[in-house]
Formats: C-alpha cells, sequence, structure tokens
C-alpha cells in the first residue's frame, strides 16, 4: 500500500542521490528544512536546487543557488511553483512513480548484478550515454564508494549490457534512477531486472516522464503525484 509518507520519502531520496552525485564531483550541496541546493552548479542533468516540502517557496529555492550565469535548474518536487517571473522556463513535467514493499519482482531474462569496478562502470556509463563519451563522464569511480549507491548492469550470455539503473538506499525506501534499455532490449526486461536486484523490504520510488511510464505501470509501481524541473534562461 503506497501511503502520503511515500512521496516525501521520494523526494528526499531523490536529493540524496543528487548529493551523492554532486559528491562524486566534489560539489557540496546542503540540505534546508525546505530545500536542498548547491551554491555551485552542479553535474550534467542534476538539479541546482531541490523542494523536499510543499511549503517550499520560490526565496527558498533561489537563494542557494548561483543564477550568475544561464542554466541553473531546479527539481518543484511538488509542482508548486512558478518561477517564470524569475527568469524560469518549464523544462518538463512528470510523475513521482512508488511499487509497495513485497511484490514479487517479475522474471528477468539475463545475468543482473551490481557494478563493482572502474572499468565496468565506464562500461554501464558508456551504455547508458549510448557511446556519447562526454554525457558517460557524469558517472565516476567515487560513486562505487557510496554505501548507499549501488549501480546494476544486466548482461546476456555473450556479456553484452542490456540495461542498467541506480538504486540509492535511503531510511524507508529505495530510490530507482538511471534505467536505460540498449539498443534492442525489452524496457520491461530492464525493469525487472532492476527490481531483481533492489531489496523487497521497503518501497521502490522514482520518477518518469509521461511517455516513459507505460513500462513503470506494468511492472508495479504506481503514478502518485506530479513534479515540475524548471530551467533559468
Amino acid at each position: 500500500m503506497i501511503t502520503n509518507d511515500v512521496l516525501g520519502d521520494a523526494v528526499r531520496n531523490n536529493a540524496e542521490w543528487c548529493q551523492a552525485m554532486c559528491d562524486a564531483h566534489g560539489l557540496t550541496g546542503t540540505f534546508g528544512p525546505r530545500t536542498w541546493t548547491s551554491a555551485r552548479r552542479t553535474p550534467l542533468y542534476y538539479p541546482d536546487a531541490v523542494t523536499l516540502t510543499d511549503d517550499a517557496g520560490v526565496e527558498d529555492v533561489l537563494s542557494g543557488i548561483d543564477r550568475t550565469t544561464p542554466g541553473a535548474s531546479v527539481k518543484d518536487s511538488f509542482a508548486r511553483l512558478d518561477l517564470a517571473p524569475e527568469g524560469f522556463r518549464l523544462l518538463f513535467e512528470a510523475q513521482w512513480i512508488a511499487r509497495p514493499a513485497g511484490l514479487p519482482a517479475p522474471q528477468a531474462p539475463g545475468d543482473w548484478r551490481p557494478v563493482r569496478t572502474p572499468d565496468e562502470l565506464a562500461a554501464w556509463a558508456l551504455a547508458w550515454s549510448g557511446d556519447d563519451a562526454d554525457d558517460a563522464e557524469l558517472f565516476r569511480p567515487g560513486l562505487l564508494a557510496d554505501p548507499a549507491t549501488t549501480v546494476v548492469a544486466g548482461h546476456d550470455p555473450d556479456g553484452r549490457i542490456l540495461g542498467g539503473a541506480v538504486l540509492t538506499t535511503s531510511a524507508r525506501v529505495t530510490g530507482l534512477s538511471n534505467l536505460f534499455a540498449a539498443d534492442g532490449t525489452d524496457p520491461s526486461h530492464v525493469w525487472a531486472g532492476a527490481l531483481s536486484a533492489a531489496p523487497a523490504d521497503r518501497p521502490l520510488v522514482g520518477y518518469e516522464s509521461p511517455a516513459d511510464l507505460p513500462p513503470a505501470l506494468a511492472a508495479g509501481f504506481d503514478a502518485i503525484a506530479p513534479l515540475r524541473v524548471w530551467l533559468s534562461t
């Protein structure tokens, strides 16, 4: 059963994953009572601020981030802010998703296991990025030393990467992010593989765009609330 508390747990878990990514890049974020923020520009695709509570205001977000150049981004976790008057545009909308604890995982084709070494992580990152070396640089070896972060990959019998995901463990939930299917892999197989690698004793949470929701819903997730991401211009 999914409760309202799970939304707050999902938001916090996602901010903790953003912090882990910043740590791997030598950046320091700050958890405040209503927001997580980074005073320095965050890694590619990661927000400079995340609202943690539904009463977070515009000033809570903007006071903690660098706005001296365009490109700052804000994850409006509860879809409540209007940042257009502050020079932001709406980048995309998505849905928080959650899967109750204890549900059996679907059968997962392939061999799904954690990524353990820098070389394995580099191969995973290239598969995640579609062989874009610049994007692959996002995933640095420091992530492997974070006890809350598990990068998982699925392999076919020939060792080819079928897909992967990142699992982020927090107090009451496990976050699922960066899920991808390599060319020719059925996305439903990747969802099944990621679930097979995740602990079953706590809810799984994350978010997906509307176009990517169907495989998540088919894997037992529920869409629980909207979110928005804003980008400064």
